[in-house]
């Protein structure tokens, strides 16, 4: 059954990169980078990250350092991904904008501390490992959090599931939600299981990577004013924000 597992784990490894690498030609060919510089970063680093990883994996301390710290980085990408997100959605409130950018401030700096008190208790490198992981559920559990009020609040923000930014959203949600139960069990339980957790993990990164290449290469539907039912509602959000942050 181990087998097994590997060996569909590295045929998911190899459509992977093809996706990944897909989805990095349409980000070039559309300009998309223009509008979602950070999402851009994001894709291209995966693409960055798979192939470098699948050219060291057979060498065990290469492999090891290459991938923790390409997770180190793509955790904060992720989390630059989703404020990109809300900047795009909240671009006609600029006092909500600038709460995102708060929120987002904190939690960053808060994940640093976290994983240099994790590292400094256990400066080895199973302290980095942990400090690592520990980061990364922190990480995945805001952006969970928060593309789930994202999708809740979509009447109001005008988002619409057939723009560009709701099809990120979407497949930055999916991926989120599995990294995060990866994250949480990895380390406790077996081997097979671990395993089998890489895989689900795997499959969800890729099944993300092609709803990000049909959003963008699908049309895009523009949203009329009509599609907004409580724009006077976010319009209140966005003054009450705006008094509390101006005090």
């Amino acid at each position: 059954m181990q087998l097994d597992l590997q060996s569909i784990n590295h045929n998911i490894w190899i459509a992977g990169i093809g996706v990944q690498l897909l989805l990095a030609l349409i980000l070039l060919a559309k300009k998309v980078w223009r509008k979602y510089p950070f999402f851009s970063a994001y894709a291209f680093f995966s693409l960055f990250e798979a192939a470098i990883t699948y050219a060291v994996f057979r060498h065990e301390i290469f492999y090891f350092f290459t991938f923790w710290i390409c997770e180190a980085i793509g955790v904060f990408l992720g989390l630059a991904v989703v404020r990109e997100i809300f900047m795009d959605v909240f671009s006609p409130h600029p006092a909500l904008r600038k709460l995102a950018t708060i929120i987002f401030r904190v939690a960053v700096v808060v994940l640093l501390v976290l994983a240099s008190v994790v590292i400094y208790m256990g400066s080895d490198v199973k302290g980095i490992v942990r400090a690592v992981l520990l980061a990364a559920e922190a990480a995945r559990l805001i952006e969970l959090g928060l593309i789930m009020f994202l999708f809740l609040a979509a009447g109001a923000f005008g988002l619409h599931w057939r723009q560009n930014v709701f099809g990120i959203a979407l497949g930055l949600g999916i991926f989120a939600a599995v990294e995060l139960a990866t994250v949480t069990l990895i380390g406790h339980v077996s081997a097979s299981a671990a395993q089998a957790l890489n895989l689900a993990r795997s499959i969800c990164f890729t099944a993300s990577q092609i709803i990000w290449v049909g959003y963008l290469v699908a049309p895009e539907r523009a949203t009329s004013s009509v599609e907004i039912p409580k724009r006077a509602q976010l319009e209140q959000w966005n003054q009450a924000v705006m008094e509390l942050i101006s005090q």
